[in-house]
C-alpha cells in the first residue's frame, strides 16, 4: 500500500494542478497560432470564411487564457508552499526562466488585449493581422521558458555544488541544458499538434450534425492540414527525444521499454502484461532491434537495461504503458490526417466521408489524453528524483499535515472552473452560431 504522507499528497496534489493546467496551456501555445494563420489566410485570399475563423476562435481562446492564468497561478503558489526544499536548493537556478515565461505571459496578453479590440478598426486588416505575431510569439516563449525548468530537473547543470548548496550558478547554462532542445521542441510541436486536432475534431462534430457549410469545410481543412504538418514535426522531435533518454537518462528509457538485461540488438516490447516478479513480459509486441535503433540508430547498439540500475532509483514500470499510449496516439494522429490529406487530393475518396469524420472527432480528445500521458510519463519517469541525480522526491516535500485538505479544496475548485468553462464556451458558441455572422457579413458585403 502506498503511504499517503505530505510527500504523496504533495505529488498527488501537484499532478492534479498540472494535469488540470496543462489542458489551457497546452491551447495557450497553439491556438494563437491557428487564429493567425486563419487570418492571414482571410486576407491574403480576401475570404471572409478564414476571418470569422480567426474571429470566433479568439473568442474561445480568451475563456481559455483566463482559466489558464488561475491555474498556472496555482502552480506558481504549490511550487513555494509544497516543495519548499527544492525551490531552497533549486530557486536561484530556475528564477531566471520563471521570470522570462511571467514576462512572456504579460507580452502575450497586452497584444491579445489590443488584438481583440482593434477588429475593424484599420483600414488595412494587414495591420490587424500583424498584432497577432506577438500574441503567438509571447505564448510560444511561455513554453519555452517553462519547459526549460522542466529541462533543467532531468539534466541540472549551471551550478557548482558544495556542502549540499549551490554556487557559481549560471542561469543561461542551467537553462540551455542537454534537456533543453528535445524538451522544449516535443512540448511546442505537440501543442500545435493537439490545438490543430481539437479544433478539428470540434468542426467535425459539428459537420456531423449536419452543419456541411462551407465556412466548416474550410475550418477541417485548415485545421487537419496543420496538424499533418505538426504530427510529421512532432514523431521527428520523438526520436530525438528517445535518443537523448538513451544518454541522459538510461534508466528511464530501459523503464519505459521493459528492458531489463544491458544488451545489444535490444527489441522493442508495444504493449503487454509485466510479470515483475520474473522481469517477464506477457502478450507483446516485440519489435526486433527497434529499441536500438530507438536509442543509437543502430540496431545491433548495445542499451543499457535496469539490471545496472540500483533498485531504490527505478522508476515505476507502469511509465511504459504510457509511453506507448503516447506514442500510439501520436501515430493515429499522423495516420488520420494523411489519410484527410490524401481523401483532398484523389477525387473517389470523400474528406467529408462521416467514418473519416467520427475519426477526427476521436483525434481531439486522444491528443489531449496523449498530452496528459506524456507529461505523467516525462514526471513519474523521472522517479525518484525531483532534481536528477541531485535530489530526491520525498526530500524535496513539505511536512505540513494541512497538504490534504489543500488537496480536496483544489480539487473542488478545478471542477467549478472545468464546469465554468464549459458552460460559457457552449453558451457563446451556441447563441451565435457561424450561420448567423455569416449572414451579417454577407449583409454587409
Amino acid at each position: 500500500m502506498v503511504e499517503m504522507d505530505s510527500a504523496m499528497l504533495s505529488r498527488l496534489l501537484t499532478s492534479l494542478t498540472l494535469g488540470f493546467h496543462i489542458i489551457f496551456a497546452t491551447l495557450g501555445v497553439g491556438v494563437p497560432l491557428l487564429i493567425s494563420l486563419a487570418e492571414w489566410i482571410g486576407i491574403k485570399r480576401n475570404d471572409p470564411y478564414y476571418t470569422l475563423l480567426a474571429r470566433r476562435w479568439s473568442r474561445g481562446f480568451v475563456v481559455t487564457v483566463a482559466v489558464g492564468v488561475v491555474t498556472g497561478t496555482a502552480i506558481g503558489l504549490q511550487l513555494s508552499l509544497l516543495w519548499p526544499n527544492f525551490m531552497q536548493l533549486a530557486g536561484q537556478v530556475i528564477s531566471l526562466p520563471l521570470f522570462l515565461e511571467t514576462f512572456a505571459f504579460f507580452f502575450e496578453a497586452i497584444f491579445l488585449g489590443i488584438y481583440l479590440y482593434t477588429w475593424d478598426r484599420f483600414k488595412k486588416p494587414i495591420y490587424h493581422w500583424l498584432i497577432s505575431i506577438p500574441v503567438v510569439i509571447g505564448s510560444t516563449m511561455s513554453a519555452v521558458f517553462i519547459s526549460t525548468v522542466n529541462a533543467f530537473m532531468n539534466a541540472p547543470q549551471g551550478f557548482t555544488m558544495v556542502d549540499g548548496i549551490l554556487t557559481d550558478i549560471e542561469p543561461l547554462a542551467a537553462m540551455f541544458n542537454p534537456a533543453t532542445p528535445t524538451k522544449v521542441g516535443h512540448v511546442v510541436m505537440s501543442s500545435y499538434l493537439t490545438s490543430a486536432m481539437v479544433l478539428a475534431a470540434i468542426t467535425a462534430f459539428m459537420m456531423l450534425r449536419g452543419k456541411n457549410g462551407t465556412y466548416y469545410k474550410k475550418a477541417l481543412k485548415l485545421t487537419m492540414t496543420a496538424g499533418f504538418i505538426f504530427a510529421i514535426g512532432t514523431a521527428m522531435v520523438g526520436d530525438f527525444a528517445g535518443k537523448f533518454l538513451a544518454e541522459y537518462q538510461p534508466e528511464k528509457l530501459a523503464a519505459a521499454e521493459w528492458h531489463f538485461e544491458t544488451k545489444g540488438n535490444a527489441d522493442l516490447i508495444v504493449g503487454g502484461i509485466l510479470d515483475e516478479e520474473n522481469e517477464e513480459v506477457k502478450y507483446g509486441l516485440v519489435l526486433p532491434n527497434f529499441l536500438s535503433i530507438l536509442a543509437h540508430g543502430n540496431p545491433s547498439a548495445e542499451v543499457m537495461g535496469l539490471d545496472q540500475v540500483p533498485e531504490d532509483e527505478i522508476p515505476p514500470l507502469f511509465i511504459h504503458y504510457l509511453f506507448d499510449g503516447m506514442v500510439g496516439i501520436g501515430m493515429y494522429l499522423a495516420a488520420i490526417t494523411f489519410f484527410y490529406m490524401l481523401a483532398l487530393r484523389l477525387k473517389r475518396f470523400n474528406p467529408g466521408n462521416r467514418w473519416l469524420l467520427r475519426l477526427i472527432v476521436l483525434a481531439g480528445p486522444l491528443s489531449m489524453l496523449a498530452i496528459e500521458f506524456g507529461w505523467i510519463f516525462s514526471e513519474v519517469g523521472r522517479q525518484p528524483w525531483i532534481l536528477w541525480d541531485i535530489l530526491r522526491t520525498g526530500h524535496a516535500a513539505t511536512t505540513s499535515d494541512h497538504v490534504g485538505l489543500m488537496l480536496i479544496l483544489f480539487l473542488l475548485l478545478y471542477i467549478v472552473l472545468g464546469t465554468l468553462c464549459v458552460i460559457v464556451l457552449r453558451k457563446m458558441f451556441h447563441s451565435n452560431p457561424a450561420e448567423n455572422e455569416l449572414e451579417e457579413i454577407a449583409k454587409a458585403r
